[in-house]
């Protein structure tokens, strides 16, 4: 419907301003004018509805739902707008449609390497899947963590105003942040009661062993440093390097907020899962000490609009519980 409605509104422009006309007698560069206003006229009801989606149904503000939209598709459809003025001149040239299709062979070009690309998306994603469900397998109080870890991270950095491109980036940090629990004993992830000191030293050291097993994955980009890092601490008492404030990469600290609600409204293996109210007051409590404030009321927002549905990790039956109008969060937890 979306590309009906905005292939209409490109016709109608084109045509209000002579564009018919102009391929037919073959003027330019007149033709050019209204071939570009109905690619602007394209892009801007293709912007209108996508920014009505997300502020309507996914309650994304409106400042920010239009925000980059129309910018990120005038390249392209430009492109195919020139494209389709150059097989419309071409088919009205003495070689008539054999020399349209010459346009076609770019084109084709452009699909495959369209599709190459989405091909390595599904591989990338398939690469993480794996990654994941064998931590869920390794631990099985923590089944579930991982994605929510992944949607939360998502939620800060769609709420701090990031590209997509970056938004993305998060939710790998968020999904991936606890991959080095793989080189962890299973006995540790599931013990009862407190660890011992020396039992969580070598806990502790599953950012460095995650940060091993992805650093060579490409794709991932800044997330390698969350999963990394998101155990540091703004005032340095936290691991593996005690790194102070913005030290500590800013997808890290995005994670770290993510990780810490999630782990405190789940149930683990060690203790019961907690009101997402009393979640959201520890966190507002270490913001500034242990958390990044900023990272801290951008998750209060994002959940203040959409609320929050936390899956229980043991045999609860699962609840959906709706964010209530207060502040915010912190932890104490083993990954």
């Amino acid at each position: 419907a979306q590309l009906a409605l905005g292939v209409w509104a490109a016709a109608r422009v084109h045509w209000a301003l002579g564009g018919r006309n102009a391929v037919v007698a073959s003027d330019f560069p007149y033709a050019l004018v209204p071939a570009l206003a109905a690619v602007l006229a394209f892009c801007l009801v293709l912007t209108a509805l996508d920014g009505g989606i997300l502020a309507l149904a996914e309650r994304v503000p409106l400042r920010r739902a239009w925000r980059g939209l129309f910018l990120r598709s005038l390249a392209p459809i430009g492109v195919h707008g020139l494209a389709g003025l150059m097989m419309a001149v071409l088919w009205r040239s003495p070689y008539g449609p054999v020399a349209a299709l010459l346009v076609l062979l770019p084109m084709g070009v452009s699909w495959w390497v369209f599709a190459q690309y989405h091909q390595e998306r599904a591989a990338h994603q398939a690469t993480i899947r794996a990654l994941v469900q064998a931590v869920d397998i390794k631990d099985g109080y923590t089944r579930g963590h991982s994605e929510r870890v992944g949607q939360a991270s998502m939620m800060i950095a769609r709420e701090l105003g990031m590209d997509d491109s970056r938004v993305e980036v998060l939710r790998f940090a968020g999904i991936l942040h606890d991959v080095g629990k793989l080189g962890v004993p299973t006995r540790l992830l599931r013990k009862d009661g407190p660890l011992t000191p020396e039992e969580r030293r070598v806990i502790e050291l599953h950012p460095e062993y995650g940060h091993e097993m992805v650093r060579g994955i490409g794709f991932l980009g800044e997330a390698r440093a969350a999963v990394l890092h998101h155990h540091e601490r703004l005032d340095g008492s936290g691991y593996p390097y005690g790194l102070l404030g913005s030290q500590i990469p800013e997808s890290a600290r995005v994670v770290a907020v993510a990780d810490a609600f999630d782990a405190m409204t789940s149930t683990r293996s060690y203790r019961r899962a907690r009101p997402v109210s009393v979640a959201l007051e520890e966190l507002s409590r270490c913001a500034g000490t242990q958390f990044d404030p900023l990272m801290v009321r951008a998750l209060v927002r994002a959940l203040g609009r959409c609320g929050w549905h936390p899956a229980v990790t043991a045999d609860e039956v699962q609840s959906s519980i709706v964010f209530p109008p207060s502040p915010t969060v912190s932890t104490g937890m083993r990954g």
